[in-house]
C-alpha cells in the first residue's frame, strides 16, 4: 500500500550499510525512527560476512556461541548405500564394460549408492519438520484448577473440594430463620439472630503475612520469586495450532527411491489329490482380472506330486532344482479390483482323449491297476509333453471378504458339506455342481449384501476399502474338493473370462461344466513383511536366505491393467511368450497332435540356443527350450501356456525366437523311431527398428527348416525358394510381453538411446554421416517431447541422467564438440518436465513440486564431475568409520564423505580460487545457470514453469562442487565465481518479474514459481555468501514493493511476497543469519571490546558491541527502525509485513498469513533444543521486541472479544483504541477508510506472540524498554495488557449445571456496569449501532465487559483428545495470567518512578481488576491477589480516584472472590478485603465509602450472580471477623468494632436474598421477592437503584420491556428526588411528581425522607446525577419503544429536553425529536393494528402454596396469550414442584367453596380478565392504547342459572360480573400485581338480553361506518344478525322479553324495545351500504338478505311499536341489597 496512507508514517532516507557502520564509528547518532518506518523504505542489509569476520571474537568469547552462527559441518554429501532386497543387486551375466552406454547407465542407475546432501541441522526447520515433534507438555502435569470448572451442586462441590464447609444442617438453619413473607410489603426483624448464625461458621485459614506488616519491597521481591515456581518453559507448546492445510514452508523430503511392492497375498499350496493317485499332476495358477480381461500375474507352477509318482519321469527330467521346488508364492496386487480370480490348472502326461482319460477319476475304476500300468507306460513314452486336465477358480474377494467378517481361526478347515462361500466341494458330478452353483449364488448374495447392508461395512467395494482388506483380512486354509474338466476348444482367454463372470453371478451356462473330483488346499494370507528363503521373479534371492536346501517362496511379477507410472529400481530384462493358436487345417499328413518348441537363439544353429528359458516345476532351473501343451486330435490348437525368458544385456540383430512345431504320435507306432515329429517352423527376431519386440503377433509358417541368415529377416518376409504353409499366410498367433527396465518400448526414447549410444561410443552410423549424426542427435533429443509419459516416469533416472550428461559433455567428433546441444538438451530438460509436470495421475504437493522428480535429485542424480574424478580432490570415506543410518530411512546406510585438506586457512589460499577459475566450463550448476540466462521463447516459459527442479538441481550441483573441490568449510565469498553469481543475480530478477506478471492472472503459476525462489534463496543460505543471497531477498522485494505501490489491490501480491518471507525465514539457521549479538538488548556478559582491525577505517567497533551510548539508541533496537532491521534482516522484513498487513490491508487472509509467520518462529523457537536453555531463549527473544510497539499499532484494529460471542462479533471500540494508543480521536470516524478488523483467530494468534515475547525477553531488557516509553505508549501497553487477559481467559469445556444461584440468569455483565451504562446513556440501541459502526461516542471509557474470550467450538473429537486440550488449555490461560502479571508488575515500577503516575497507575489497577474479574486458576489467584494488596498498599489514592470505579470494582471482586467453593481463593480474597479495609481505617478517609461498597456490591452479587454460594461467603465473613479480632495493632481503636457491624449487616443481606434461589424456577415469585427487597431498600437509595437495575435485567432477558421501562422509571424517579432536594433548578424536574403522566405508580418513590437522601453523607449516593438521569430515562424509553409502547415516550422526553436545552446538547436534542418522531410515525401506521398484553386472574387454594394461600392475582402475559396457554405454563410449573397428581386446575369462573377442596392438593384457578372503565373514564381513554395503559381495575363475567347450571333458557340465563382492583397500576416493576377489592354485579335475564344486542348492535355500526369499508366483514356481521340460521337468536329474545300482552312495559322492557329499534335501523343501513359494495355475481346473495331483513321486521313490528305503549317506573334492582347498580 502506498505510505501516504498513514499519516504519522514518517519517511526515512535510504541508508546504506556502510553509512551506518561510519556513522556509528565516528560516534554519530543515527536518529532513531518511529515503528512505521516500514512504511516506505527498503533497507540494504548488512555485509554479512564482513560484519561476522570483524566480530569473530565477540562470536567466540560469547558463551551462546553456539547459537550465534552456522556450525561447521553443516552441509555435507552423504554417500547412501542403495536398500535392496536381494542378497545382490541383479545385474546381466554379461560384463558390465561390454555392454552398450546406455544398458550401463541402466546398470550403474539401478546398482549405484546415491549421494545425498546432508543438512545436519534441516530437521530443525519447519520447512521439513513435523509439528507434531513439538514437544507437548506431559498430560501427567497437574492439571489447572478453575472454579468454573467445578460448579455443580452444593453438596457435591462442598464436599469435594471445600472439606471445611458447614454441614446441610447448619445451611437449612439459615434458611429457616431468614424465612420471610413472599409477598408480604414489611420486613422481618433480623438483627436478633444475625451475629449468632454467623459466629456458628468455621472460618478459612489466614494468610500470616496479612498480619505481620511486611516492607513492601520484601513482599513484592517475594511475590516475584514466587511467580517463577513451577512455570511452563514453552508458551505456544500450550496452544498448538491445528494445521488446516499444509504450511507454505513445508517441503517434504523427497521419499527415497524403492522398489514398487503392491499388497501382497501369500499363497501356500498344501495338497493336490485325485481320488486314484496313479500318475503325476502339474498344477499352475495364476491371478485373473475378469472385468478387464487380463491377466494379471505371472503364472506359477508347482508340484505336490509324492516322490513315487515324480519318478515315473525320471527318463525325461534329469534333476530338479531347488528354485523349481516352492509350493508357495506371492501374489502383488497394485491395483485392488472387486473381479480378481486365483486360476488353477491342472495338465496331465500327454496321454490321447481327455473324456478317456477322466473316466477312471469320475466313477470307481475296479480296473485301478491296468490304469496304472497305463499311466507308466504313458510317463515313460511321452512323460515330456502335456495336455490340459482340468481347472478351477477361487473368488478372491469373497474369500478375503468373507474372512474378515467371520470369526475363523487360522488354521480351521472347510470341506465336505460345509457352507463356507469358498469351499468348493463336490462329492459327484450332479451333487458338485449343484453345490458349485449354490457356492456361486452364496458369493453373489455377499456381493449384494454388501452394496445394500451398510451395517456390513466390509463388504462394501471401495478400492481403499479392498485396498485395506488385502493387508489385514485372517488367514485361512481354503479346501476344494472338485475341478471342473478342461474343454480343448474351450482354451481362450475370452472363453475363461466369461467362466469367471459365470461363477460370480452363476446362470444355466455353467452346468454343462464337468467336474472331476480332486481335493484341492490352499493358505492364503497377507504377506507378513519378512519372507524367509523367498525369489524374486529374476529367481535372485531375497534377504533373509537362511538356507539353500529348503523350499522357496516364489514372487510373482505383477501384469497391472493400467501402467504404473513408477520409475524402475531394479535392473529386470524378462520376456513373456504366450502362444495363442496355431491353425494347420490346410496342412496334409499327419499334423493333429501339435506341440510348439520355443527358443532363443543367438545363432541359427542348434548349438545357439541360449539357455534362457525359465523352468516350471520340479525340472532343472534353465533350459534351452520349453513345450506347450498338446490339444489331443486338434489341428487348429489353442494354447494358455506362459514362456517366460530372460533376455540378454545386449540384444544383437540375430537374437531371435524360433518356434519349432511338432506332431505327437501318441499311439505308439512300430515303424516310429521318436514320438515327436517336425511339421513346421518359424521366427521373430527380437529387435524391430532399434526396438524390442513387444506385443501380439500372427507369423506365417514354413514347412522346411529355415535357411542360412534367416535370423535377420522377419517371417513375413516371403525369402525365394522356401515352401509356406497355407501360401504365407499368417497361421501362429504368439504374444509377446517384454517386462524390461532397460527396453522403454516408445519409438522417441529409443531413438534417443540410440543417438546417445552412438554418441558416447564415437560409433557413428554410416547412414548419418559426422555431419547428419549431429542433426540426428538433435532430432532425437527434442523428440524426447514426444515419448509417452509413462515411459518417460518409467525409466526417468536413466534419460535424465543422459540429458544431464549431454549438457555438461557433449559427445565429441574428430576432438571437435557439438555445436549446440547443450541449450537443445536445456530445452529437452524443460520439455520432459513440463510433460511430467502435466500428468494428473502424479502426485504434487502443494507447491506442484513432483514427487519422483524430487525423489530423482535428492537421490538418484548422478552428476558427473569430469575433472574430479581420480584427481586427489576426489571424495573418500573416512576408513573405519561405521555407516550410519539416513535420517530420512532408518533402514538406509550411510557412509560420510569427507574432504581432504580442511584446513581452515589453507582453504582460503588463492590456489583453490584459481582451480575453480579453471574448471567453469565443466560444471553443471554454471551450465544450467548459463542456458537459464540465454533461454527465450519457450524454453524460457518452461524453465520458469519448472523452475523448482532447476533450482533443486542447481543446488545440488552446487553442493557436490564444493565436496569435489573440498571447499565446503572455506570462506562463503570464495565458493563461486563472479560469473555464476552475477547469473543467478539475473535469474532471480528474471523470475521475480515473473511472479509479478502471472499475480494479476494465473496466481497459481505464480505462487508456484514463488515457492521455488524462496526455497532456492533458503537453500542457497547454507551454502552461499548470506551476504550476497539477502541481496537477492532484496532485490526481490524492491521489485514487488514497487509493483505495490502502482496497482489497486496488491492483495495477491502481498500474499506472495508473505509466503516468500515465510519460507526463507523457516530455514534452521534463522537466529544466526540475524546475527543475536552486539546490541543493546543483546549482551553478551562479556566485556571485550572487539578490535578485530585496528587499521580499518570501517571498524564496527561501535555500540553495536557493547552497552549503548545513550538511552536513545538502544530504543532503536525495540522498534522497527532502519537500524534494527538492517543488523536483524530477516526479522526485519517478516515485521515489517506484518506491520504492513495488518494496518494497511483489510485482508483476514493477509492479516492470518501475516501473524502465523510469527507464530511459526516462535514455536519453532519453543521446541528446538538449540535454544532449551533460559539464556538462548533470552537472546531469542529480544530479537522480536519490536513486535509489543507493531501490537500497540494496532491495538485499535484487534477483534474484540466480547463476554458472549453471541451478541456481538464487533471489535474493541475504535475511538477508545485510538485514544489509548495515543492518537486523537476525530468528531466524525477516526478509521472510516478502515473496512474490515482483524479476525479473532488473527487477534489471538498475534497476541499469543506478544507474550511469548514478554516472557522469553531478560526482564532488564523490559524494564530497559518500558523505561523509555512515553506515558501515551505505556498506557497503550496496558491496555494491550488487558486485551490479552480476555483472550486469553479460560472457559471451560464442560456445561455445568445450575448452581445454586440464578440458572436462568445468563448475565454478561455485573449489575455494576450495567448501572453505569444506564447513567451514562449506553445502553440505547443507537449507542449500541454506534459501537459496532466503530463510530465515536460522546464519552471514552475503558470497557471492562468486553473482553472475554470464548474458544471456539471444536469439532467431534475422540475424549482423551479434548481432556487434553481442556488440560493445555488450563495450562494456557495459567501461564498467560503469569506473564501479563509480571509485566504489569514491572509497568508500575516503573511508572512509580515517574512524576506523573496517577492516571497510569489508575489504568494498571484496571487491568489487574479485570484479570480477577476472569475465570482464573487457583494456581495464579493468590499471585493476583499478593500484586493487588501491594498495588493499593502503594497507591491507595489511586483507588479512590473521583472520576474511577476502581473502589467499587474492586469491592465487587473481592467479594465475589469471597464467596468462591475453593478454600484458597476465599481465604486470598478475605485477607485482601479485610486488608482493604484496614488501609482505610489507617489512612483516615473513605472508610465509609468502604462500607457503602461493599454492601452494594453484596446486593449486586447475590442478585445476579449464577455462581454464587451464600455458604462460602459466610465462611469469608467469618474470616474476616477473626483478622478483626486477632490484628492486635489496632484492638484499641473502633475499627474492629466496626468490621463485625460491617459483616453482620453483609450477612443480614445475604440472609434476605438466600431465599430467591427456593424460587430460581419460578419468574414471578423471584421478581416478587427481589421487589420486596427492593422495596426493603426504601431508605437505602442506592441499593434500591441496584435492586431495580436487577429486575430490569431480569425483564429483559425474559423479553418483558415495558416492565424493565417502568424499573427504570422508578429508577429515574428516585433520582429525580433526589437532584430535587439538593438543589432545585429549572430545568431539573420536580421530583418524582414529573413522571407521574408515565406512570402513577412512581409516587411511590417520593416517599423518601430527608435524612435518607442526605447529600452530605461521606461516599453515599454514587449516580445520582444529571448524567445518572439522562442515562435512565433514555433506557427507559428506548425499552417502551422496544415494548411499542410509544406514547408514554413522549412524557420521558419532556423531562429530558429541558435538560438537554439547558445544556445546549443539540445532538441530544436531535436524537430526541427523532425517535420522537420515529415514535408517532409508527402510532400512525399501526393505528388499529397493535395489540398488547393479555390480562388473567389466578387464585391460588391448598396450604401448599404457603403465603400464597387463598391469594389472587392479576397476571399480565405476552399478546394474544391464550387461557390454555397460561393454564399449560402453570399447570406443569407447579406439577414439576408439588407433584402432577396434587395440582388441580379449576376451569371455570365460579366463586370457589374452600370447605370442599382437598387440604393436600393445591389448586389453581385461571379466568380471563379485561380492563374495566367506568363511563367518565371512557370519555378520557379514546384510544385502544389508552384502554390498555396505566389500568388498575378488570372485569370478567360469570353466566349462571337458578338451577345450578352455567346456561339455560333466555329467561333463566343470568350472569355475574366480578370488578377486580389490583394494589397498582399496570404496567408496572412487576408483571403480577396482587388484588386488593373486588365487587360483584348480577344481571337479571332481560338485562343480560339488552346486553346482547346492544353489542350486536355496535357491531353493526362499526362495521357500516368502518372506512375504507371492508365488504367481506359487513356480510359476516350481518349474515350473523339477519341470516335465516340465527335471526332466530335476536327474534326470540323479543318474543321472550316483549310480549306484554296489554300490561304496562317495565323499565328494561321498554329498554330492550328501544335497543330492538336501533338494531333494526342498523341492519337497514348496513343492507343498504352492502348493496353499495357488492359485485354483480352476489346480487342474488343480496336479494336474499332483503328478505331475510324483511321477514324479521314483519315479525318485529308488533313488539317493538305495540299499539299501547305504558313504561313502568319501579326500579329492578330493589332486592340486590349492597351491589353497586350496572351503569349503562
Amino acid at each position: 500500500m502506498a505510505s501516504n496512507q498513514r499519516a504519522f508514517a514518517h519517511k526515512l532516507s535510504k541508508t546504506h550499510a556502510a553509512d551506518v557502520r561510519r556513522n556509528v564509528a565516528k560516534g554519530g547518532l543515527v536518529s532513531p525512527s518511529s515503528t512505521s518506518s516500514w512504511a516506505s523504505d527498503l533497507i540494504d542489509p548488512i555485509e554479512f560476512e564482513d560484519f561476522l569476520s570483524q566480530y569473530q571474537l565477540l562470536v567466540d568469547r560469547d558463551p551462546l556461541r553456539s547459537i550465534l552462527d552456522i556450525p561447521p559441518g553443516d552441509v555435507n554429501i552423504d554417500v547412501i548405500q542403495r536398500p535392496i532386497r536381494t542378497l545382490k543387486p541383479i545385474v546381466p551375466e554379461e560384463p558390465i564394460d561390454n555392454l552398450s552406454p546406455h544398458v550401463q547407465a541402466c546398470v550403474r542407475c539401478y546398482t549405484s549408492d546415491w549421494q545425498v546432501i546432508r543438512y545436519q541441522h534441516r530437521n530443525l526447520s519447519s520447512s521439513v519438520g513435523n509439528r507434531a515433534s513439538i514437544a507437548r507438555p506431559n498430560q501427567s502435569s497437574p492439571r489447572q484448577e478453575f472454579e468454573t470448572d467445578f460448579q455443580g451442586a452444593p453438596s457435591e462441590t462442598c464436599s469435594e473440594y471445600d472439606i471445611l464447609s458447614p454441614t446441610n444442617s447448619s445451611r437449612h438453619s439459615v434458611i429457616s430463620l431468614s424465612s420471610l413473607s413472599s409477598c408480604g410489603d414489611t420486613l422481618t426483624p433480623r438483627n436478633s439472630w444475625a451475629s449468632l448464625d454467623l459466629r456458628q461458621f468455621a472460618g478459612d485459614p489466614l494468610i500470616p503475612e496479612i498480619l505481620e506488616h511486611a516492607a513492601p519491597e520484601a513482599l513484592d521481591q517475594l511475590n516475584e520469586s514466587r511467580r517463577q515456581v513451577e512455570r511452563q518453559e514453552a508458551l505456544l507448546t500450550l496452544y498448538p495450532q491445528i494445521d488446516n492445510e499444509e504450511p507454505i514452508e513445508r517441503r517434504l523430503p523427497a521419499a527415497s527411491p524403492i522398489e514398487h511392492l503392491g499388497h501382497r497375498i501369500l499363497i501356500k499350496c498344501l495338497q493336490l489329490t485325485l481320488d486314484i493317485e496313479v500318475e503325476p499332476l502339474f498344477a499352475s495358477m495364476a491371478l485373473y482380472d475378469a472385468k478387464e480381461k487380463k491377466k494379471v500375474s505371472e503364472t506359477f507352477y508347482f508340484d505336490l506330486n509324492p516322490e513315487g509318482l515324480k519318478r515315473m519321469l525320471g527318463g525325461h527330467i534329469p534333476y530338479s532344482d531347488t528354485s523349481t521346488m516352492a509350493r508357495g508364492c506371492i501374489i502383488d496386487i497394485t491395483q485392488p479390483s472387486a473381479d480378481l480370480f486365483i486360476v488353477v490348472r491342472l495338465e496331465k502326461v500327454l496321454q490321447g482323449d481327455l473324456n478317456e482319460c477322466i473316466e477312471p477319476y469320475m466313477k470307481d475304476d475296479k480296473n485301478r491297476d491296468r490304469t496304472k500300468a497305463t499311466a507308466v507306460a504313458v510317463c515313460e513314452r511321452l512323460g515330456k509333453y502335456r495336455q490340459a486336465f482340468a481347472w478351477t477358480a477361487i473368488y478372491l474377494m469373497n474369500v478375503i471378504n468373507g474372512c474378515s467378517t467371520t470369526d475363523r481361526e487360522h488354521e480351521r478347515e472347510y470341506a465336505g458339506s460345509t457352507s463356507n462361500t469358498n469351499s468348493l466341494d463336490r462329492k459327484s458330478s450332479s451333487g458338485g455342481l449343484e453345490q458349485l452353483r449354490r457356492r456361486a449364488q452364496d458369493m453373489g448374495t455377499l456381493t449384494r449384501r454388501g452394496s445394500l447392508e451398510r451395517r456390513e461395512k466390509r463388504r462394501s467395494w471401495s478400492p481403499d476399502h479392498l485396498a485395506n482388506t488385502l493387508d489385514s483380512f485372517k488367514p485361512i486354509t481354503l479346501t476344494f474338493s472338485t475341478f471342473f474338466k478342461q474343454e480343448g476348444e474351450k482354451l481362450r482367454d475370452e472363453d475363461l473370462y466369461k467362466f469367471l463372470l459365470e461363477l460370480k453371478r452363476p446362470n444355466l451356462n455353467i452346468k454343462k461344466l464337468k467336474c472331476i473330483p480332486a481335493t484341492l488346499k490352499l493358505d492364503i494370507s497377507p504377506c507378513p513383511h519378512e519372507i524367509k528363503n523367498c525369489l524374486t521373479t529374476d529367481l535372485a534371492k531375497i534377504y533373509p536366505h537362511v538356507d539353500e536346501k529348503t523350499r522357496p517362496i516364489k514372487e510373482l511379477l505383477e501384469f497391472p491393467v493400467k501402467k504404473l507410472l513408477i520409475p524402475h529400481y531394479t535392473y529386470r530384462n524378462l520376456l513373456f511368450i504366450s502362444p495363442k493358436e496355431l491353425n494347420f487345417s490346410n496342412r496334409t499328413g499327419s499334423a493333429r497332435n501339435l506341440a510348439v518348441r520355443v527358443q532363443l537363439m543367438a545363432g541359427e544353429g542348434e548349438q545357439h540356443a541360449l539357455n534362457n528359458i525359465f523352468g516350471k516345476s520340479s525340472c532343472p532351473e534353465m533350459a534351452n527350450e520349453a513345450y506347450t501343451a498338446v490339444t489331443y486330435h486338434s489341428k487348429t490348437p489353442l494354447f494358455y501356456d506362459e514362456i517366460k525368458i530372460k533376455l540378454p544385456g545386449d540384444i544383437a540383430n540375430n537374437h531371435h525366437l524360433l518356434f519349432t512345431f511338432y506332431h505327437i504320435s501318441c499311439q505308439k507306432k512300430m515303424e516310429q523311431v521318436s514320438v515327436d515329429t517336425p511339421v513346421g517352423y518359424t521366427w521373430l527376431p527380437l529387435m524391430r527398428d532399434r526396438k524390442l519386440v513387444n506385443g501380439e503377433f500372427c507369423l506365417p509358417v514354413m514347412l522346411d527348416p529355415p535357411p542360412v541368415n534367416y535370423s535377420y529377416i522377419p517371417a513375413d518376409v516371403c525369402l525365394p525358394g522356401t515352401k509356406w504353409l497355407d501360401n504365407h499366410k499368417g497361421l501362429f498367433t504368439v504374444s509377446i510381453d517384454a517386462q524390461s527396465s532397460v527396453h522403454t518400448h516408445d519409438q522417441s526414447i529409443e531413438r534417443f538411446l540410440y543417438a546417445y549410444n552412438c554418441g558416447m561410443t564415437g560409433t557413428i552410423p554410416v547412414r548419418y554421416g559426422e555431419a547428419g549424426f549431429e542433426e540426428e542427435l538433435r532430432h532425437s533429443i527434442t523428440g524426447l517431447a514426444g515419448a509417452r509419459p509413462e515411459s518417460i516416469i518409467q525409466n526417468l533416472p536413466v534419460i535424465f541422467d543422459s540429458i544431464i550428461q549431454l549438457i555438461m559433455q557433449p559427445p565429441r567428433i574428430s576432438g571437435v564438440d557439438l555445436l549446440k546441444i547443450e541449450n537443445v538438451s536445456f530445452e529437452a530438460l524443460c520439455l520432459l518436465l513440463e510433460n511430467i509436470s502435466n500428468l494428473e495421475d502424479l502426485q504434487t504437493d502443494q507447491h506442484g513440486r513432483n514427487g519422483f522428480l524430487s525423489t530423482y535429485i535428492q537421490f538418484q542424480c548422478n552428476i558427473p564431475h569430469p575433472l574430479y574424478a581420480s584427481n586427489e580432490s576426489s571424495p573418500v570415506y573416512e576408513r573405519g568409520a561405521p555407516l550410519a543410518r539416513s535420517n530420512s530411512n532408518p533402514d538406509i546406510e550411510v557412509a560420510y564423505m569427507s574432504p581432504r585438506n580442511l584446513d581452515r586457512v589453507a582453504s582460503m589460499r588463492g590456489a583453490n580460487v584459481e582451480v575453480t577459475a579453471n574448471i567453469n566450463s565443466c560444471i553443471l550448476h554454471q551450465k544450467l545457470a548459463l542456458q537459464w540466462v540465454v533461454s527465450t521463447g519457450r524454453p524460457k516459459d518452461l524453465s520458469m514453469e519448472n523452475a523448482w527442479f532447476l533450482f533443486d538441481l542447481i543446488n545440488k550441483s552446487m553442493v557436490e562442487h564444493l565436496a569435489r573441490t573440498g571447499n565446503l568449510e572455506t570462506p562463503r565469498r570464495l565458493r563461486f565465481n563472479e560469473h555464476f553469481l552475477d547469473d543467478i543475480t539475473t535469474i532471480v530478477k528474471s523470475v521475480t518479474t515473473e511472479i509479478i506478471a502471472h499475480s494479476t492472472g494465473e496466481v497459481s503459476r505464480a505462487h508456484k514459481i514463488n515457492s521455488a525462489l524462496a526455497f532456492f534463496l533458503f537453500d542457497l543460505f547454507s551454502i552461499a555468501d548470506r551476504g550476497y543471497v539477502m541481496q537477492l531477498l532484496r532485490s526481490y522485494m524492491k521489485q514487488v514493493q514497487t509493483k505495490i505501490s502502482l496497482i489497486p489491490d496488491p492483495s495477491a501480491l502481498f500474499e506472495l511476497k508473505l509466503q516468500l518471507v515465510r519460507i526463507v525465514c523457516s530455514h534452521e539457521h534463522y537466529v544466526p543469519l540475524n546475527l543475536p549479538f552486539a546490541t543493546p538488548f543483546m549482551s553478551s556478559g562479556a566485556s571485550v571490546s572487539p578490535s578485530p582491525s585496528v587499521s580499518s577505517s570501517t571498524s564496527q567497533n561501535s555500540f553495536l558491541s557493547g552497552p549503548p551510548a545513550s538511552q536513545e539508541r538502544a530504543s532503536t533496537f525495540a522498534e522497527l527502525s532502519s537500524e534494527y532491521r538492517q543488523h536483524h534482516y530477516l526479522t526485519g522484513l517478516v515485521l515489517s509485513d506484518l506491520a504492513s498487513v495488518l494496518i494497511e490491508m483489510q485482508s483476514n487472509t493477509l492479516h492470518s498469513k501475516a501473524v502465523d509467520t510469527v507464530r511459526s518462529l516462535l514455536s519453532w523457537h519453543d521446541s528446538d533444543p538449540r535454544y532449551a536453555s533460559p539464556n538462548a531463549r533470552r537472546r531469542v527473544a529480544a530479537l522480536y521486541l519490536p513486535l509489543l510497539s507493531v501490537a500497540m499499532d494496532v491495538l485499535p484494529y484487534l477483534y474484540h472479544f466480547s463476554s458472549d460471542d453471541s451478541q456481538s462479533t464487533s471489535n474493541i471500540n475504535q475511538t477508545v483504541a485510538l485514544a489509548i494508543a495515543g492518537g486523537i480521536p476525530n468528531s466524525d470516524n477516526l478509521i472510516s477508510s478502515r473496512k474490515g478488523a482483524i479476525s479473532s483467530d488473527v487477534t489471538r494468534n498475534l497476541l499469543l506472540c506478544v507474550l511469548w515475547v514478554l516472557k522469553n525477553v531478560e526482564s532488564d531488557s523490559i524494564s530497559h524498554w518500558l523505561g523509555e516509553l512515553s506515558s501515551t505508549r505505556m498506557a497503550t501497553l496496558l491496555h494491550l495488557l488487558d486485551a490479552c487477559t480476555s483472550c486469553f481467559e479460560y472457559k471451560t469445556r464442560r456445561r455445568a449445571p445450575a448452581h445454586c444461584g440464578y440458572a436462568h440468569a445468563q448475565v454478561t455483565q455485573d449489575v455494576k456496569s450495567r448501572l453505569e451504562d444506564m447513567i451514562l446513556g449506553q445502553g440505547s440501541a443507537r449507542e449500541m449501532m454506534q459501537r459496532r459502526k466503530g463510530q465515536s461516542t460522546e464519552k471514552l471509557r475503558w470497557r471492562k465487559e468486553q473482553m472475554a474470550y470464548r474458544p471456539m467450538e471444536s469439532s467431534e473429537k475422540p475424549r482423551d483428545e479434548m481432556n487434553f486440550d481442556t488440560h493445555l488449555e488450563g495450562h494456557l490461560a495459567t501461564e498467560a495470567s503469569f506473564i501479563i502479571l509480571d509485566t504489569l508488575e514491572r509497568c508500575v515500577n516503573t511508572v512509580a518512578q515517574w512524576d506523573n503516575q496517577q492516571t497510569l497507575i489508575g489504568l494498571a489497577l484496571t487491568v489487574l481488576l479485570h484479570a480477577l474479574g476472569k475465570n482464573q486458576s487457583t494456581t495464579v489467584l493468590p499471585h493476583m491477589f499478593a500484586s493487588q494488596r501491594s498495588l493499593v498498599f502503594k497507591f491507595h489514592s489511586a483507588l479512590f480516584d473521583e472520576e474511577s470505579d476502581h473502589c467499587a470494582d474492586l469491592c465487587l471482586l473481592l467479594l465475589k472472590h469471597c464467596g468462591s467453593l475453593i478454600a484458597s481463593v476465599r481465604s486470598q480474597a478475605a485477607a485482601s478485603l479485610y486488608l482493604l479495609m484496614r488501609q482505610t481505617f489507617q489512612i483516615g478517609n473513605n472508610f465509609a465509602r468502604i462500607k457503602m461498597q461493599v454492601t452494594m456490591s453484596l446486593s449486586s452479587l447475590v442478585g445476579t450472580s449464577s455462581s454464587f454460594s451464600d455458604d462460602s461467603l459466610r465462611r469469608s465473613l467469618k474470616t474476616i471477623l477473626e483478622y478483626g479480632e486477632r490484628d492486635a495493632e489496632l484492638q484499641e481503636t473502633t475499627f474492629p468494632e466496626q468490621v463485625r457491624d460491617l459483616v453482620f449487616n453483609l450477612h443480614m443481606i445475604l440472609s434476605d436474598t438466600v431465599k430467591m434461589k427456593e424460587f430460581q424456577e419460578d419468574p414471578e415469585m423471584l421478581l416478587d421477592l427481589m421487589y420486596r427487597i427492593a422495596k426493603g431498600y426504601q431508605n437505602s437509595p442506592d441499593l434500591r437503584l441496584t435492586w431495580l437495575a436487577n429486575m430490569a435485567q431480569k425483564h429483559m432477558e425474559r423479553g418483558n420491556y415495558c416492565e424493565a421501562g417502568m424499573c427504570l422509571v422508578h429508577s429515574a424517579a428516585l433520582v429525580a428526588e433526589y437532584l430535587a432536594m439538593l438543589e432545585p433548578l429549572p430545568h431539573l424536574p420536580a421530583g418524582a411528581a414529573a413522571l407521574e403522566k408515565v406512570s402513577p405508580n412512581v409516587l411511590e418513590e417520593s416517599a423518601v425522607s430527608d435524612d435518607v437522601l442526605s447529600p452530605d453523607r461521606e461516599g453515599g449516593c454514587l449516580g445520582f446525577s444529571e448524567g445518572g438521569l439522562l442515562g435512565l430515562l433514555e433506557h427507559a424509553a428506548n425499552n417502551l419503544h422496544s415494548a411499542a409502547m410509544y406514547e408514554p415516550m413522549n412524557d420521558i422526553y419532556r423531562v429530558l429536553i429541558p435538560i438537554a436545552e439547558n445544556n445546549n446538547d443539540f445532538k441530544k436534542l436531535s436524537n430526541i425529536h427523532g425517535k420522537l418522531q420515529d415514535a408517532y410515525t409508527r402510532i400512525e401506521q399501526l393505528h388499529g393494528k397493535r395489540v398488547f398484553g393479555t390480562y388473567f386472574r389466578v387464585g391460588f387454594y391448598g396450604s401448599k402454596f404457603g403465603d400464597l394461600d387463598r391469594e389472587e392475582f392479576v397476571y399480565k402475559e405476552p399478546t394474544l396469550t391464550k387461557l390454555p396457554e397460561i393454564f399449560s405454563r402453570l399447570e406443569n410449573f407447579y406439577a414439576v414442584r408439588f407433584g402432577a397428581e396434587n395440582v388441580i386446575i379449576i376451569k371455570d369462573s365460579n366463586s370457589v367453596d374452600e370447605s370442599l377442596l382437598d387440604p393436600d392438593k393445591a389448586y389453581i384457578q385461571i379466568t380471563y380478565v379485561e380492563p374495566y372503565f367506568e363511563t367518565y373514564e371512557l370519555r378520557s381513554r379514546q384510544t385502544h392504547f389508552d384502554k390498555n395503559y396505566n389500568i388498575k381495575r378488570f372485569i370478567y363475567a360469570t353466566p349462571f342459572t337458578p338451577a345450578g347450571r352455567a346456561h339455560g333458557e333466555l329467561y333463566e340465563q343470568y350472569k355475574r360480573k366480578t370488578i377486580l382492583t389490583t394494589a397498582v397500576h399496570f404496567p408496572y416493576v412487576k408483571t403480577r400485581i396482587k388484588v386488593v377489592h373486588r365487587v360483584q354485579i348480577t344481571l337479571t335475564p332481560i338485562e343480560v338480553a339488552i346486553e346482547d344486542i346492544q353489542k350486536k348492535t355496535k357491531e353493526l355500526a362499526t362495521s357500516t361506518q368502518q372506512e375504507p369499508p371492508d365488504p367481506k366483514i359487513l356480510q359476516m356481521v350481518l349474515q350473523g344478525c339477519i341470516g335465516t340460521t340465527v335471526n332466530q337468536g335476536p327474534l326470540e329474545m323479543a318474543l321472550t322479553f316483549l310480549l306484554s300482552d296489554g300490561k304496562p312495559l317495565t323499565k328494561h322492557q321498554n329498554k330492550l324495545r328501544l335497543c330492538f329499534k336501533d338494531f333494526s335501523k342498523k341492519c337497514h343501513d348496513a343492507l343498504k351500504k352492502n348493496k353499495n359494495l357488492i359485485a354483480s355475481d352476489q346480487k342474488e346473495y343480496q336479494k336474499e338478505l332483503d328478505r331475510n331483513y324483511k321477514r324479521f321486521t314483519e315479525r318485529l313490528q308488533p313488539l317493538v311499536n305495540p299499539q299501547n305503549l305504558t313504561v313502568m317506573h319501579i326500579s329492578p334492582h330493589k332486592n340486590r341489597g349492597q351491589e353497586t347498580a350496572l351503569r349503562w
